[in-house]
């Protein structure tokens, strides 16, 4: 195994703070690294190696650096026990209790597709992962565009999930996801919040969602490639459109520069980016923002 990029091999511990034991939790028991690389590490496969570290600031900065200094092959996976500087789109912020979720990072090199259709890349990783927990953990989940995962609590639709995919080099990207696993009501971040646990899952074993979360991406990854990064050829046009909850929604998508589009999400078109139909009769493609669900139609 390679130096972790987020640190020694150790927990990342600030001088002169307590160590937490390895059960210090029991609802929340650690994820177990040698196991992991068995399962998920082989001739042939994507992952070249699954790396698990106690504490680092973010899993997306320290493989972005690591991918920098080094040659480091395609299929790298950095899993954090806690994230203190976890990021999202928009650069907001992501933070959990240790070991209450997900957060982990994937290197991957898609050299046989063209630079313009990485674009798909972290709408890829939400197809996986909803498919993954839908599978795991059975808990309905749906997209909510661009890459948000949404389970539903008391009737109620709310975040469980996050991808952020960050380009680095000239033939790199690594892509990040977080999900919220154990995480009870009074520790969630905002109101909108969810977990897995909140709606219902019939397992939160991080290993075992973990496993079947890069095992989905591996597939559809792989798939995509295969097809030259064709969305439609690949078949995830059609299935992000299938799981993708914005549409059919009257939406108000938030601009770069202040401006703003309300209207009718009615299509995720070939370049990834979400459809809106204005009052007005026009067709605006979205590529950049922050969409809001206003209302179903």
């Amino acid at each position: 195994m390679t130096t972790p990029p987020g640190g020694q091999g150790s927990p990342s511990d600030e001088p002169g703070e307590p160590r937490p034991g390895r059960w210090s939790d029991l609802d929340r028991p650690p994820l177990n690294e040698a196991a992991l690389r068995r399962a998920l590490v082989r001739d042939g496969g994507l992952w070249s190696d699954v790396q698990v570290v106690q504490r680092t600031g973010s899993t997306n900065s320290d493989l972005v650096a690591h991918a920098a200094k080094e040659d480091v092959g395609e299929g790298v996976v950095l899993v954090a026990e806690e994230q203190n500087a976890g990021r999202g789109r928009l650069d907001r912020n992501w933070t959990a209790p240790a070991r209450s979720g997900l957060f982990f990072s994937v290197l991957l090199r898609p050299t046989q597709v063209p630079v313009e259709r990485w674009g798909w890349l972290p709408l890829l990783t939400g197809v996986a992962a909803a498919t993954a927990l839908s599978r795991a953990a059975g808990v309905d989940t749906a997209l909510k565009w661009p890459n948000d995962l949404l389970v539903t609590v008391g009737g109620e639709e709310r975040k469980a999930g996050g991808i952020l995919a960050e380009r680095t080099g000239a033939d790199a990207v690594v892509v990040g996801i977080g999900i919220n696993v154990t995480l009870k009501e009074d520790e969630l971040p905002v109101p909108g919040a969810g977990s897995l646990a909140l709606a219902g899952a019939v397992t939160t074993d991080r290993d075992t969602v973990l496993r079947a979360v890069l095992r989905s991406l591996e597939q559809w990854y792989e798939r995509w490639r295969a097809a030259g990064g064709d969305p439609a050829a690949s078949g995830l046009q059609e299935t992000y459109a299938a799981g993708c909850a914005t549409l059919g929604r009257v939406v108000r998508a938030e601009l770069p520069g202040g401006q703003s589009i309300t209207g009718e999400a009615v299509a995720v078109d070939g370049d990834g980016r979400l459809v809106i139909a204005t009052g007005e009769g026009v067709q605006e493609p979205v590529g950049a923002g922050d969409v809001v669900h206003v209302r179903g139609v």
